[in-house]
């Protein structure tokens, strides 16, 4: 059994930000605090260390050494919303090459995270939840289960489902089909929706979600089928039917105050670290270590999208070759270097950026120059960061929000985009038009609010009501001026600004949809083929007899039945 991290699940409880308060809690360090013992394996022990195993299974993790989230492989700070934002350019993808770009071994903590930790202690935990009738504890791990592997069949493809968890009495499960995670995916859906709606000897101490609004949790679940029976709309025909039928019920996240997220408490940044990753990564006194996707913040800032300064802070207001700064081949090489010709060809934007924006182009695998205190990074939103307010001013460990951020899992602004798509599917333009509206609407609402984390900024630059309905009205008429190719990609646009801190939804979409378009493609005029699925992680092929290693990582999921890979690679 894995080390539970009772120290950390203490600390992120007793935060303000879930409105518990905590009396003053003797722990005896005579021994390893750590170290769960048979006469320690409480209930809510394995429900608090699940509830955080879940979300950094999303998010990553920047302290590597200080809670029980293996970290490694990919690149900072790694987990799936790590992973797939990179390759759909929400933030920068750093190779030249798909089929090396994410390595065999970049899984291997995603894979044991799931199937070493979380789920083998939501095993554990049913084991005495069941036996005290605490239902709502066996619920709550039926939907991080059901999650789960609905998540890693969506990245992975065929994972081991009916095998898994049996520890010597099976040490080489079999790999069994993405749609057999799906079909167990639902039944734990439907179990744990039953288990919601019944009594429970007692609640659990600490819900860091929903705070025990137990019909909060029975919406999600139901948002949750939505998304799936959304992906599964190329294989299924019966999925839209499926999708419609839990709408006509009304129980499922429909606004944002019934979004299913993480608020991270940032109430330390060491020893445990409560900071969003993301932020604990980048506001570092060295500077931020990600590099903001080109291609994102030139299309938001050259349409002036009202969420950009809190999605983005820039520390400085001229990147090198940019309008406003002559090149630097110290802090940015590429500023002295021509474009490549299909960047040339399909106009492109390279290397710089306007107004600050400082970042790289997909793909872009240049080393690591001084420009940590330079590069723009990321804002107030999601990860709490600063408000961009023009201050133009370099970053420090306390600036901005302090962390203080949000993972945003399934939220009221996705579903509207579920439904665009529906919508287009069938042919429904204005259907489809409404919701990305109603979605965009929910967004901006979502994000505004933010600001205020960051108690340094100068409010009035946020935008005012006026300013967001010209822009909610210019993006309506973009899609009403485009034809049926061109609308799909201002619908696949408006989602991808929208998704911003969720990796998961827009890979998802990508692959599905092969929309947007317009995506800035790789620098390397031939990088392969788009990565339709992850490598088998190494430690599974090496040490599993029952299997092999895929034979390249252009293999599709099985609800991705498109005949090529999305275009703009």
């Amino acid at each position: 059994m894995k080390r539970l991290y009772k120290i950390l699940s203490l600390a992120l409880v007793c935060s303000s930000v879930f409105f518990y308060s905590c009396e003053t809690l003797e722990l005896d360090l005579t021994e390893n605090p750590n170290a769960l013992t048979p006469g320690d394996a409480d209930v809510n022990f394995y429900l608090n260390s699940i509830q955080e195993d879940f979300v950094r299974q999303l998010e990553g993790d920047a302290q590597t050494s200080e809670d029980n989230f293996a970290t490694g492989g990919f690149q900072n700070g790694d987990g799936f919303n790590d992973i797939g934002q990179t390759l759909v350019r929400l933030y920068n993808y750093g190779s030249r090459d798909y089929a090396s770009g994410i390595q065999p071994g970049d899984g291997d903590d995603e894979w044991l995270n799931a199937y070493a930790g979380m789920l083998i202690d939501i095993k554990a935990m049913n084991v005495l939840a069941e036996e005290a009738e605490l239902t709502h504890h066996v619920a709550m791990g039926q939907f991080f289960q059901a999650y789960t592997l609905v998540v890693l069949a969506d990245f992975f493809g065929d994972i081991p489902i009916t095998e898994a968890l049996q520890g010597s009495e099976n040490l080489n499960p079999v790999l069994e089909p993405g749609a057999s995670a799906y079909d167990a995916a639902f039944g734990l859906l439907d179990q744990a929706i039953a288990n919601f709606q019944a009594e429970a000897a007692a609640d659990p101490d600490y819900d860091l979600f929903y705070n025990g609004d137990w019909e909060a949790w029975i919406r999600a679940a139901n948002t949750l089928k939505m998304k799936m029976w959304l992906q599964l709309r190329l294989v299924d025909s019966g999925a839209k039917a499926s999708f419609d039928a839990i709408v006509s019920t009304g129980q499922y996240i429909q606004s944002t105050d019934q979004d299913f997220q993480y608020r991270w408490p940032a109430t330390s940044a060491s020893q445990p670290d409560t900071r969003h990753p993301r932020y604990g990564l980048n506001y570092q006194a060295a500077g931020a270590g990600d590099y903001m996707s080109n291609w994102l913040m030139n299309l938001m800032d050259t349409r002036d999208d009202p969420r950009k300064r809190y999605y983005f802070y820039r520390q400085t207001d001229a990147v090198p070759g940019s309008n406003d700064a002559p090149p630097n081949e110290e802090t940015l090489n590429c500023s002295l270097e021509q474009p490549p010709a299909h960047y040339i060809e399909g106009g492109f934007t390279f290397c710089w950026l306007d107004n600050g924006y400082w970042g790289r182009d997909h793909g872009d695998d240049d080393g690591i120059p001084p420009d940590g205190l330079l590069r723009a990074t990321w804002g107030v939103y999601p990860a709490g960061g600063r408000f961009d307010d023009d201050r133009f001013s370099a970053i420090s460990q306390v600036t901005g929000g302090q962390g203080n951020g949000i993972t945003p899992i399934l939220t009221a602004m996705y579903v509207d985009f579920y439904q665009a798509e529906f919508a287009m599917a069938s042919g429904d333009m204005a259907g489809a038009r409404d919701f990305m509206i109603e979605g965009t609407r929910k967004s901006i609402a979502k994000v505004q609010p933010f600001a205020a984390l960051d108690g340094d900024a100068d409010l009035d630059f946020e935008p005012d009501a006026a300013a967001v309905d010209a822009w909610i009205a210019d993006l309506g008429s973009s899609f009403d001026a485009a034809n049926e190719s061109g609308k799909w990609d201002v619908l696949s646009e408006a989602f991808w600004v929208t998704s911003y801190g969720n990796g998961v939804e827009p890979y998802n979409w990508y692959r599905r949809t092969g929309y947007p378009t317009t995506l800035q493609p790789n620098l390397e005029p031939d990088p392969g083929t788009f990565q339709r699925s992850l490598w088998i992680p190494n430690n599974v092929v090496n040490r599993n007899s029952t299997v092999s290693q895929k034979p390249d990582q252009a293999q599709p999921v099985f609800w991705d039945t498109n005949p090529t890979a999305p275009e703009a690679n």
